[in-house]
């Protein structure tokens, strides 16, 4: 678009801003018309670990905001020279899960509890058995249960329960809601009714009544939306919350507030049955759009939904490129001693490409990247390893290409339960994160697990800020009961570059003898848990 088409877009309120609060970084982008970025701000954060608890501050939500709004609106003012003083639409997106829990003043009534949190082991086991649904310890259910098994006195005086996103959102409209996909990381969803499972919320509300409890789930939960739904307007107040110098008008409309998870899927236009995405990074998740519910529970896979309310099966593993990162930097170390430079993204775009030349089941070698524990294959704590016997065919291609494996060994587990156990149909995965950095690489060896095709898009990159700014314009734009998917293909990702990466049979085969080893190692690791303390 040229600028002065931008400038019109801007003063006219033909935009949409979406805000994420991710882990360590609160990120503001603001789209236009053509649904492209022409602005954002950002604020750097961290979790802290207090009593116990890993929290945010909540004061540090709103010096957060207001500075990722204050750079975003300045980048506007010095690109496009007009004050940003009204917008067409604003979403909110935040990390899933965790506990904030208001009294009838809304006054909070605990640290806010962070999806980090690993406290609530035994209310998640119950809740598993009493729903016969995978609850995880870092949901805002089994937060707000395991409150009850202690015995906090909080708990009598709950009268609202949210998320982060959540808690933004009411606080600048007054609307206690939240979008589906984020709502089924505080309770399980319904995907025939779209709302919270009522026979779960009975179950629970039995609970409640054992304890003589002043409220139902129905009480403190919040209303669940669909994607392109109405989800109230910013107020004169919430105007101010954003942006302090008064110039942000109050009245504008806001999408229902998504977590994390939703606005991946939507920025890399995964929201389709069939279809799905995986992040691979420190860690690695996959997110599979069903054609139907799991015939039963898996604890290696969580249930979640997309912003439109079909059921989502996620697989999420602890450890991916943390160990490869850190024997990539030795090399570093041994390039340097030698008195050579090579800058660090050339180091790792020769080494991952080095893995290509490799053996298909990387040369009999072995490795585990548990940096970390793994709950997947049941590790409560790591360390990582490299094996090999006197007959491994050890060099540098198989080397690289075995860490490339191990970084995928524990979602390959959880993936075969989907496709093998409960004959999941994927035809696309769509790849994000550092390790489809390098050009096929990724790919390669992320489809030689899966089986399926990998594909990686330039925009995959913009993240769930851009994520959420779609779906505030869905809501804008969409026509009469027009699908979310459809908006998305037609609308926002029609003529997107894609390099798609066949699976190769070789690949295939390789990594499934890679596996068949993997398993069968996982003695040691074992054994390397228990001896080095």
């Amino acid at each position: 678009m040229k600028t002065s088409d931008i400038r019109q877009a801007i003063e006219s309120g033909k935009t949409a801003l979406g805000v994420e609060f991710g882990s360590t970084r609160i990120k503001a982008v603001l789209i236009g018309e053509n649904h492209a970025p022409i602005a954002s701000g950002s604020y750097e954060w961290e979790n802290r670990y207090e009593n116990g608890v890993w929290t945010y501050h909540l004061d540090d939500v709103w010096a957060g905001l207001q500075e990722s709004y204050r750079q975003l609106s300045r980048e506007v003012e010095e690109k496009y020279g007009v004050r940003l003083q009204t917008i067409g639409a604003i979403g909110f997106s935040g990390m899933m899960h965790g506990y904030l829990a208001f009294d009838a003043a809304d006054n909070l009534l605990a640290p806010f509890r962070t999806w980090r949190n690993t406290m609530t082991a035994q209310a998640a086991e119950k809740l598993t058995a009493l729903f016969q649904f995978n609850i995880p310890q870092r949901w805002s259910i089994a937060h707000l249960y395991q409150a009850m098994l202690n015995g906090e006195a909080h708990v009598r005086e709950i009268r609202f329960q949210t998320t982060l996103a959540g808690y933004v959102h009411w606080k600048l409209t007054g609307q206690k809601v939240l979008g589906v996909g984020e709502a089924s990381g505080m309770f399980p969803i319904d995907s025939t009714t779209m709302d919270y499972d009522r026979g779960m919320l009975a179950k629970f509300n039995d609970l409640l009544k054992a304890e003589k409890l002043p409220f139902t789930l129905e009480d403190i939960l919040p209303r669940v939306l669909l994607a392109g739904e109405s989800a109230g307007a910013l107020t004169a107040e919430g105007a101010r919350l954003i942006d302090p110098s008064g110039t942000l008008r109050a009245g504008i409309p806001l999408c229902p507030p998504e977590g994390d998870a939703g606005t991946g899927m939507v920025a890399t236009n995964s929201v389709a049955e069939r279809t799905g995405n995986v992040s691979a990074g420190t860690s690695v998740f996959a997110m599979i759009v069903l054609e139907r519910a799991l015939s039963k529970v898996y604890p290696e896979i969580d249930m979640v939904t997309t912003p439109s309310g079909k059921p989502v099966a996620m697989v999420h593993s602890n450890n991916c490129t943390s160990d490869l990162n850190a024997w990539i930097h030795l090399f570093q170390e041994a390039i340097q001693a030698l008195g050579v430079e090579v800058g660090e993204s050339q180091l790792y775009e020769t080494l991952y490409r080095k893995a290509l030349s490799g053996d298909s089941d990387a040369g009999g070698l072995l490795a585990y990247n548990y940096v970390s524990g793994e709950h997947i294959t049941h590790f409560e704590e790591g360390r990582p390893l490299f094996v090999r016997t006197p007959e491994s065919r050890f060099n540098l291609a198989n080397f690289m290409r075995v860490h490339l494996f191990s970084a995928l060994g524990a979602l390959k587990i959880g993936m075969d339960i989907l496709f093998e156990q409960e004959r999941v149909r994927l035809d696309q995965l769509l790849g994000h994160g550092g390790f489809f950095k390098t050009r096929e690489v990724g790919q390669r060896m992320m489809a030689a697990a899966v089986n399926v095709p990998v594909s990686v898009m330039e925009t995959a990159g913009e993240g769930g800020a851009w994520g959420i700014a779609l779906l505030a314009a869905y809501m804008l734009r969409k026509g009469a009961q027009e699908p979310l998917e459809k908006y998305l293909s037609e609308k926002v990702f029609a003529g997107e570059k894609v390099s798609t990466v066949e699976p190769d049979p070789a690949d295939v085969a390789g990594f499934a003898q890679f596996m068949k080893r993997y398993k069968d190692g996982l003695i040691i690791e074992r054994a390397a848990v228990e001896g080095l303390k």
